[in-house]
């Protein structure tokens, strides 16, 4: 391939990945079936890919695919079964019918590209994170359909094979289709109910994207940036929606530190031995602009503005030793009376131990060893292993980062732990 084939290909890619969101939404609303709508789509691409390195690159790229998708969407409205069944017995009433299906069909796409695309993407955000859906589907068709991922990004992101990814998302689109769920945004106290869904999966992109659950890296920066992208155009659609503010107060502040999360060769690093100088100070800005949006007076604060506003007093500190912890130990208080998790009060006793020392931390910390949905956590020896060791019980601080090191999925996590370990028995 050229230089200059190349550099089309990479504006092709560029230009999908903001604009194809976009363009399936407004298929879809024609369409009424996502699966088709993202088809068409794809195939406006596939034009793209065959023409522009001839043609070069149109002045306005988002625009001639959406202009032959739009063909692409006609042509198959035309070739419609129903449309093109010319018995005998209907003659030219079935003829005019056809011509008169087209002419409104074609109204409808004229209206759909003047319109405002802001409706037609949430509408699209709904229904890609609808809960008929498993978790894992939901997730997977938000990234393919909105973040214009391919399925094998999708599965190397996830380190899924690529078969399972693909069946996820044409299960996920059949699914969607033979439940007739509309293309609208709910409204009412259904509301409420979706949006927690589609807050969820943006929640569960970014954490795999902050840490990695398995595989050689501590983090996946893409899958954080497409949160983070995914987080912010929802937010522009639903302005007055605090917990949304909430998230991206969340995702934004966590993201500040992923340039001083790893060394030069991708070991982690840990909160207390951060840079703080490598924290991306604009995003932290931003971040609490979000929280301060999440925090309104007439709003009771929900899950994701009380994890912005734990995520804000790290940001606020210039050093670890200026963090407060003991705010941050009453917001995992009011946390787990939110949404009690025992993930959330291993948390909780993090912070307790930071404010009131390792002794309480750990006293929390052996009421959760019975917690079946932590049996295999491994972050529950690995905080037990860090109390104990600033307790200077070394002999079992190294006996429970081993034992954490044994559960750990992630590589890079895995080498910490053993290295803590290892450090007990030179300590």
């Amino acid at each position: 391939m050229s230089a200059e084939n190349a550099a089309t290909h990479r504006a092709i890619d560029a230009v999908w990945r903001i604009e194809s969101a976009k363009i399936i939404a407004a298929l879809t609303r024609i369409v009424r079936d996502v699966g088709l709508a993202e088809e068409l789509a794809q195939d406006a691409l596939l034009a793209a890919l065959q023409q522009w390195p001839q043609s070069a690159v149109p002045d306005n790229p988002a625009a001639w695919l959406m202009a032959t998708a739009k063909h692409r969407a006609m042509d198959h409205f035309r070739r419609n079964k129903l449309l093109e069944r010319k018995h005998g017995e209907l003659g030219r009433e079935l003829e005019s019918q056809q011509e008169s299906a087209v002419a409104n069909f074609e109204a409808d796409f004229d209206a759909a590209n003047e319109a405002d695309f802001g409706d037609d993407l949430l509408r699209l955000v709904f229904i890609s994170c609808h809960p008929v859906l498993s978790t894992e589907a939901r997730v997977a068709l938000t990234l393919r359909l909105l973040g214009g991922l391919t399925t094998q990004e999708i599965a190397r992101a996830f380190l899924v094979p690529e078969p399972t990814i693909a069946q996820r998302i044409v299960r996920a689109k059949r699914t969607l289709s033979e439940a007739r769920v509309p293309f609208e945004v709910p409204r009412g106290p259904d509301l409420a109910a979706r949006l927690s869904s589609v807050l969820e999966v943006l929640y569960l992109i970014f954490n795999e994207g902050y840490s990695a659950t398995a595989g050689d890296d501590w983090m996946r920066p893409a899958l954080i940036e497409d949160a983070l992208r995914l987080g912010r155009i929802l937010a522009g659609l639903t302005p007055n929606e605090p917990e949304v503010h909430g998230l991206v107060a969340l995702m934004e502040i966590q993201a500040s530190r992923t340039h001083a999360r790893t060394n030069s060769g991708g070991e982690p690093i840990l909160l207390a031995d951060q840079d703080r100088m490598r924290w991306d100070h604009a995003l932290i800005r931003h971040g609490l602009g979000e929280l301060q949006r999440a925090e309104t007076p007439n709003a009771a604060q929900g899950p994701y503005a009380l994890q912005a506003a734990i995520a804000a007093c790290h940001a606020r500190a210039n050093t670890p030793e200026q963090t407060d912890w003991p705010r941050i130990a009453a917001l995992y208080a009011r946390l787990a009376q939110l949404t009690p998790s025992p993930i959330i009060e291993l948390n909780r006793a993090v912070a307790v131990s930071m404010a009131f020392g390792p002794q309480a931390g750990l006293d929390l910390v052996d009421s959760l060893t019975s917690e079946p949905a932590l049996r295999s956590y491994h972050l529950l020896p690995a905080v037990r292993a860090d109390l104990l060791k600033k307790l200077g019980r070394l002999a079992e601080a190294r006996e429970e980062f081993a034992r954490a090191a044994n559960l750990a999925q992630n590589s890079r996590e895995r080498t910490l732990l053993l290295t803590r370990a290892a450090s007990c028995s030179a300590a």
